[in-house]
């Protein structure tokens, strides 16, 4: 057989032989398809086990078939706010376990605690007070417990009524501060006239000259003529028998002494006198006044208003006046204010002797 196809080509030159070699490329790529095919089937596999993974997840929210159960665990919050309701309902029933008391002029908690037998703080929690030095004339207050009847010492009414203006006459209550005394807020450093009020500044004394740090509560009496020594009784007592004496040692001060009237129209004359005790030093027993003018200084106080800041010469009596005119009824606030911008051996006021005059009525 071999030798046949050796003869024919020797003896012919066509090209059957090239066919034979195209028959050997043909068996080639078969082999390349096939190894092909094996590498797909690998790569087909990841997708499947991805698309197990999803199938898991499918199953957990297979749960909110349960979730459409919790509706009926959607009502508890509505519960949760009706029982707000009954925790205000105490608040209501507040009033009816306490009488309502109107605030009159010369009133503070202290007072309005004295006359009505409840305590001051009592009376601040019941009303919400978050400072209980201040109340207004004409609040009305919730008194905790008090069936309405006052204590001994008048009806709340009668110093509402505007005072009708008498020549002459002294308007303000208690004026030369003969007619008793009260702890203010039940503070024992603070002895005060009954129906007379106190404001006092403990911040930051940032006055230039001065002594900076912070102002210092002042202690107050009411002292009587036998707790005062006999050489000073002409310099510190006004009238009567009774002053206030307002002091600090080495240490600033300022505080402000004030009241409420109820007046009618008309023009009025307010006056008022102290003696600044600014001590800045003994020779033995005599004291050294500070002659600095801005040592110890007042101011008038009307309403929100009044006077600014005056020098008050330390060591020796003042007396200053301030007129005003009010065109209608009303009630109106007057006071004095002290202040001591250094720290000394003695920032003292003795305080005596106030008047409120009509001076001209329509």
């Amino acid at each position: 057989m071999i030798f046949v196809l050796v003869a024919v080509v020797s003896c012919s030159a066509e090209p059957q032989v090239v066919e034979v070699t195209r028959v050997v490329n043909n068996d080639v790529p078969v082999t390349v398809e096939v190894t092909r095919v094996v590498t797909q089937e690998t790569t087909v596999e990841v997708p499947v086990e991805v698309t197990r993974v999803v199938e898991v997840e499918v199953a957990v929210i297979v749960t909110a078939t349960p979730e459409s159960q919790p509706e009926p665990t959607a009502v508890p919050p509505t519960p949760t706010v009706e029982v707000i309701a009954p925790t205000a309902v105490p608040a209501t029933a507040v009033p009816p376990t306490g009488a309502t008391y109107t605030v009159v002029p010369g009133d503070t908690l202290s007072v309005i605690a004295g006359k009505t037998g409840v305590a001051a703080e009592d009376i601040a929690t019941a009303n919400g007070l978050s400072n209980i030095n201040i109340i207004a004339v004409g609040q009305e207050l919730i008194i905790p417990g008090w069936d309405g009847e006052l204590a001994a010492g008048g009806t709340p009414e009668n110093p509402t009524q505007p005072t009708a203006p008498v020549a002459g006459a002294n308007l303000l209550p208690n004026p030369s501060f003969e007619e008793g005394w009260y702890f203010f807020n039940g503070v024992a450093e603070w002895q005060l006239p009954n129906q007379w009020q106190l404001a006092v500044d403990e911040g930051p004394n940032t006055l230039s000259p001065g002594s900076g740090g912070s102002f210092y509560r002042p202690e107050i009496r009411v002292l009587s003529r036998a707790h005062i020594p006999p050489a000073e009784q002409s310099l510190f007592l006004f009238d009567g028998e009774n002053t206030i004496k307002a002091f600090k040692g080495d240490a600033p001060t300022n505080f402000s002494i004030f009241t409420d009237v109820a007046l009618q129209p008309g023009s009025y004359r307010f006056t008022a006198n102290f003696f600044p005790d600014a001590v800045t030093g003994y020779n033995g027993s005599q004291k050294i006044w500070n002659g600095d003018p801005l040592a110890a200084e007042y101011r008038i106080i009307h309403n929100g208003g009044g006077t600014g800041w005056q020098s008050a010469p330390a060591g020796r009596k003042n007396t200053v006046t301030y007129e005003f005119t009010l065109t209608e009824p009303g009630t109106v606030r007057l006071g004095v204010g002290f202040r001591n911008r250094f720290a000394q051996s003695n920032n003292g006021w003795f305080i005596d002797d106030w008047s409120l005059q009509a001076i001209n009525t329509p």
